[in-house]
């Protein structure tokens, strides 16, 4: 038997010279453990190479070691990083994912919930599209743990984790106009999608900031964000008068209006520079890399499955949270930076992380 193996907290306690029962707690309520004794527990789990069995801990609460999933879609690189951040960080915790793609579909929704329901899973991630109550009721049949990502929520909703889209989309603008421009043209979606609105208030606020009116800002609004919705309204803009600053909503609408630019003949950065929203893989993919405003999406799966965990450990003294994280842009030749407005050696600073109780 190799060393760690068939180890207990008996073997602990013994080493320790503690009981098993304070072992439990340094484990799961260190807050109540003296800093001495923490101290011998935690030595004596080194020295005996001591795993704890976390999934086993969480059965002891009466806590199914599964988390279900929704997302829309996982064609879009957006989705697939966060499924990967959520399944890698729920398996560090000895816990499953249970994955729903409901293509926004609310039915399809409530199939699933249904049948997770019966497993009691032991809570739910929700990226939602559209967040409306009756649907999120509808989720919450799960259990009572219920995190929305990629959107923020009241704490009376559970624990959200989301992007500062405003704060994405003020960057952007800003960069369009510190690149000389006067005017801006943002594609964007519908904005019952609240990421779409939020972006849509984040130019406006950038172009008040210089005390351009709404006459500055022309709004083109797709059905499908995609990036063939992208190149059409990329070749209607260069059978017109062409826009110097164009911002999209997501990086599929940007590649695909600068490749509908410049299959009508208008040269990109030279006649429009263009700024996406993402920073996906597909942003270094064409032929004129893309200027984007970079989402942490692995740092949001991460904090969905850790307010789960919150929420489970803390029990009925969990108050639920809202992590906001912040954005920051990349430049890239689709819209460089002027040398009056280029970034400082070494980098754009990090991201800052704003979390509301």
């Amino acid at each position: 038997m190799g060393r760690g193996q068939g180890i207990g907290l008996a073997e602990v306690a013994r080493a320790a010279g503690v009981s098993t029962a304070t072992v439990s707690n340094v484990l799961n309520r260190p807050e109540i453990v003296s800093p001495q004794t923490t101290a011998r527990v935690l030595d004596a789990i080194r020295e005996l190479d001591f795993v704890p069995n976390r999934a086993a801990a969480t059965l002891r609460r009466g806590v199914n070691p599964l988390i279900a999933l929704f997302v829309p879609e996982v064609a879009n690189p957006f989705y697939s990083e966060i499924v990967g951040a959520v399944a890698d960080e729920a398996a560090a915790h000895d816990f499953t994912i249970g994955l729903c793609v409901t293509h926004d579909d609310p039915e399809r929704e409530v199939a699933f919930a249904n049948s997770l329901a019966e497993q009691r899973a032991a809570a739910a991630i929700v990226v939602p599209i559209t967040a409306d109550a009756p649907r999120l009721s509808q989720l919450r049949r799960i259990g009572a743990r219920l995190v929305l990502l990629d959107r923020m929520a009241s704490s009376a909703d559970g624990c959200s984790v989301g992007i500062d889209d405003v704060l994405g989309g003020r960057l952007a603008v800003r960069h369009l106009l510190d690149s000389g421009a006067t005017e801006v043209t943002l594609v964007n979606g519908r904005h019952s999608i609240q990421q779409c609105a939020d972006r849509h208030s984040g130019a406006v606020q950038a172009l008040a900031e210089r005390r351009f009116g709404a006459e500055a800002l022309t709004e083109i609004v797709v059905d499908s964000m995609s990036v063939d919705a992208g190149r059409r309204v990329g070749l209607e803009i260069a059978g017109s008068a062409v826009p110097r600053a164009i911002f999209c909503a997501n990086d599929q609408l940007a590649v695909g209006v600068i490749a509908g630019l410049r299959d009508g003949g208008v040269d990109v950065p030279g006649q429009a520079i263009v700024v996406g929203y993402g920073d996906q893989s597909l942003a270094l993919d064409g032929p004129v890399p893309l200027t984007s405003v970079a989402q942490p999406t692995h740092h949001m799966g991460v904090e969905a499955v850790r307010c789960v965990f919150a929420e489970i450990h803390e029990g009925e003294r969990h108050v639920h949270r809202a992590v906001q994280l912040s954005p920051e842009l990349v430049v890239r030749d689709s819209a460089p930076a002027t040398a009056e407005h280029r970034p400082p050696r070494g980098g754009l600073p990090e991201p800052t992380r704003q979390e509301r109780e």
